[in-house]
């Protein structure tokens, strides 16, 4: 008997040991194989590797616009690219005048505007260098009525410092600035035209105002006549405002509010903007290709309203003309430049 067990358990061991040392073995080639790939990786077929699915395309943020200066002292530009909009303002735009019809399709070719309207620190500097004269008179606010008053860009009736755009500025005076820039930069600086203009201020959208067609909205955009006006200046009690404070009665240092869509200041508020065009009371005829309209010399175009406006003259459609000798102390002006 103890014969016959002694051989059953050595059958039973000589069995065990190779499906142990099996077990091992697996177990080891375990640990050392790679971890398994993700369940949502495709398997590979065959022998041929596959190719990795294709991850959707962010979409593509917007340029940021090209900003330069031609010399340390030149005003800071900006480059405005090509496209196309509608020019002027529909029907049912509030405080919408006849003279912004009708509206157009307009085609404008990349050029460049300047970032902010001209200071009076950089008109100083080209009456310094050229000795040009503005003058010695200019219409100012006094009690309440506007009256063509002894003065000129130094001497507007309120105050400034030479970060703020410069103001009792005709179209001659601004053409002359431009005139002298293209002299000391070797490029063509010029007046936008007025398509060009419009363009640059709509800042690629349709609303009244480049921050939407709400003018209530105005103080962190634009420097318009506001609570701030109607407290500080004398006769504003009566002003159509823009129901907001903007903490500035006149104007206001350029680039103190928030810039449009291309990155521009001050388009609308702060100072009326001479453009090249001479002015025409509809669109009737216009050109559609951006070039400026002339055809009419006995006034030009200004836009974007000012300081003491209502909140239907500061939009992006409005206009307004003036004899091209007149100065205001709410005239100014801001460059382009061609780009071709």
């Amino acid at each position: 008997m103890r014969n016959l067990l002694g051989l059953i358990t050595a059958i039973f061991c000589l069995m065990w040991m190779p499906a142990q040392a099996q077990a091992q073995a697996q177990a080891q080639a375990q640990a050392s194989a790679p971890a398994q790939a993700p369940a949502q990786a495709p398997a590979a077929k065959q022998g041929k590797a596959t190719k990795a699915a294709k991850a959707p395309k962010a979409p593509k943020a917007p340029k940021a616009p090209k900003i330069f200066r031609d010399c340390p002292s030149c005003p800071e530009m900006l480059t405005i690219r090509s496209g196309s909009f509608d020019m002027g303002s529909p029907g049912s735009e509030a405080g919408r005048a006849k003279d912004e019809g009708p509206v157009h399709r307009v085609k404008v070719a990349t050029f460049a505007l300047g970032k902010t309207e001209i200071t009076r620190g950089q008109f100083a500097a080209f009456v310094k260098k050229t000795h040009y004269s503005t003058g010695d008179k200019c219409w100012t606010l006094k009690d309440g009525n506007y009256e063509e008053r002894s003065g000129n860009w130094r001497e507007l009736g309120y105050p400034q410092d030479d970060k703020h755009p410069v103001a009792c500025i005709n179209w001659n005076d601004a053409k002359a600035y431009a005139k002298w820039l293209s002299r000391k930069t070797g490029k063509k600086y010029r007046l936008p035209t007025e398509a060009e203009w419009e363009y640059a201020a709509r800042g690629n959208t349709g609303t009244a105002r480049y921050w939407g067609s709400n003018p209530d909205e105005a103080c962190g955009y634009a420097n318009g006549a506001d609570k701030t006006a109607q407290a500080q200046i004398h006769g504003a009690t009566s002003w159509s405002v823009h129901n907001c404070t903007d903490g500035f009665a006149y104007t206001a240092p350029v680039g103190s509010f928030k810039a449009n869509a291309y990155g521009l200041n001050d388009m609308l508020g702060n100072v009326w903007e001479w453009t090249e065009d001479d002015y025409h009371d509809s669109y009737n005829g216009a050109p559609t290709d951006g070039s400026a309209w002339q055809g009419n010399d006995a006034k030009r175009v200004l836009r974007g309203g000012s300081w003491n406006d209502a909140p239907r003259n500061v939009r992006a459609a409005i206009r307004y003309s003036s004899q091209p000798a007149l100065r205001f102390n709410s005239f100014g002006f801001r460059v382009a430049k061609s780009l071709k």
